[in-house]
């Protein structure tokens, strides 16, 4: 079984490689320069990324290219539709998710919780500690720490659903961090459950973004194409952004049409990480 917590720490240092690459990207850092950014030898910062990603670091970071990301647009064309097609989630995934996905009546919307009860906690994963929440009927929430306490965390959550009732319970989170970050499948896996509020524009752009398999990418312009709303490019990146459960609906694999990253609620070098991860592992 992986060990998270190791690469939960190793992943503060990968993230810093990255913002320090892209800080100085004109320059084009030396292995020497990026390793020294993150306050380690080269043979360390070499030794950091087999234990992290398996590969050295100068193939991950060509991973993180204009260059690259335009191939996968390009490899990608009309994913969405064949995905669907052969009724499948995501094809070739090496770890897939077997999402089942239930929305929130729209009472249940409204009402922000009453009559819920949600479990929330804490867990490693390989790009840093997350919160998860969930109740019986599936995970409602994901969000990565990143520079907030956990008590920061905690108060959001209640925010979030004011009239729920709300627990903490760091062992069943990290029983559910295995599953989703888990780098194989057993033979037979159980559906992963998601419990989600949304509007319907929302959750068919949630929907679709379940179809994209790992490796690949997709513009906001094909994801606005696939739902029947071609000129609908602007409200769905407002419902990307809006996505409940990050990674799990794996909102980082949409990108701009030029091959431009772009943004990411849950950071801009934490949705580049994961690109490099998936990359890596499909390459």
């Amino acid at each position: 079984m992986e060990d998270f917590a190791q690469l939960s720490r190793d992943y503060t240092r990968i993230e810093k490689a990255i913002d320090y690459i892209e800080a100085h990207q004109e320059d084009q850092p030396s292995l020497a320069g990026i390793a020294g950014a993150v306050d380690l030898s080269e043979f360390h910062f070499q030794k950091l990324f087999s234990r992290w990603v398996g590969i050295s670091p100068k193939r991950f970071l060509q991973f993180l290219t204009k260059e690259h990301a335009k191939k996968l647009l390009a490899d990608s064309k009309n994913i969405l539709d064949v995905t669907y097609e052969t009724g499948l989630s995501s094809p070739g995934r090496l770890h897939d998710l077997f999402i089942s996905c239930e929305a929130m009546t729209p009472g249940a919307y409204k009402d922000k919780g009453r009559g819920l009860d949600i479990k929330f906690g804490f867990t490693p994963t390989p790009f840093g500690c997350c919160m998860l929440a969930f109740t019986a009927q599936g995970i409602c929430n994901l969000k990565f720490v990143r520079d907030y306490s956990r008590e920061e965390m905690a108060a959001w959550l209640a925010s979030a659903w004011p009239k729920a009732g709300i627990s903490r319970n760091d062992d069943e989170a990290a029983a559910y961090g295995r599953r989703i970050f888990a780098l194989a499948l057993p033979d037979k896996p159980a559906p992963l459950h998601l419990f989600i509020r949304g509007t319907n524009f929302q959750i068919k752009v949630w929907e679709a973004l379940t179809r994209i398999p790992i490796g690949t990418t997709v513009t906001y312009q094909d994801i606005a194409g696939h739902i029947g709303h071609p000129g609908a490019v602007r409200a769905v990146g407002t419902a990307v952004g809006k996505n409940p459960v990050p990674y799990i609906i794996p909102c980082h694999r949409v990108i701009r049409k030029m091959g431009i990253f772009g943004n990411y609620g849950e950071g801009k070098s934490r949705k580049k990480a994961i690109l490099g991860w998936e990359s890596a592992r499909t390459a």
